[in-house]
Order: structure tokens, then C-alpha cells, then sequence
């Protein structure tokens, strides 16, 4: 089992930026890869980036270029730092974990942290 809690929420200005945590806690070790996603009013949720196991990362579009997903294995924390903000980027972001053990596969999710950007 896994448990995660994002931090690092708020309101910004356009053009700031800003730095989420997901904290896991529980069987980390069978974690493969974890990324975050988010998902604005009226859309469907997209993928902001992801780092596996082997610390490899992919962003998502909309953020290539503005962002950086980072992880700290001593805390067990993966960050994702959020730069030159726009107001396109307001939306809940959620951490999820993709977790791999002998009897198959479980995907993990956060509550999610809110992120508003004002324009």
C-alpha cells in the first residue's frame, strides 16, 4: 500500500513560480514511477510530467521547457517545480504512483493541491 500527500499549492501571479512535493509513504520500494498530473475546469486530466524508477522524466507539452520533476529517495519525495506560470495552468494537480508487486499492478493517487494562477 502507498500513501501520497501533496504540498505547494497557492495562488500565483503569471509569470512566477512555484514548487509541489508529493510525499510517499508505505511501500515505496514497489513504486515504478510517478508523475503528476492535473486537471483544469471543464477539461480532462493531462499528464504534467513523470519520473520512473530509474530516473528518467517526461513532460507533458504544455509544460516542456517550464518545468522540472525531481525526486529526493532519502524523504521520499518527487517534485515539480513550476516555472513562468500561466493562467492556462490553474488546475488541481495530483500525484499518482504506479506501484508493481508479485501480485500485479496498483495505480496510486493523491487528494491533489490546487494551483491558481491569476493573470
Amino acid at each position: 500500500q502507498v500513501r501520497l500527500v501533496e504540498s505547494g499549492g497557492g495562488l500565483v501571479q503569471a509569470g512566477g513560480s512555484l514548487t509541489l512535493s508529493c510525499v510517499a509513504s508505505g511501500s515505496t520500494s514497489h513504486i515504478e514511477r510517478i508523475a503528476w498530473f492535473r486537471r483544469a475546469p471543464g477539461k480532462q486530466r493531462e499528464l504534467v510530467a513523470d519520473i520512473n524508477s530509474g530516473g528518467n522524466t517526461n513532460y507533458g507539452d504544455s509544460v516542456k521547457g517550464r518545468s522540472t520533476i525531481s525526486r529526493d529517495n532519502t524523504k521520499n519525495t518527487v517534485y515539480l517545480q513550476l516555472n513562468r506560470l500561466k493562467p492556462e495552468d490553474t488546475a488541481v494537480y495530483y500525484c499518482y504512483a504506479f506501484y508493481v508487486d508479485y501480485d500485479g499492478d496498483i495505480d496510486y493517487w493523491g487528494q491533489g493541491t490546487q494551483v491558481t494562477v491569476s493573470s
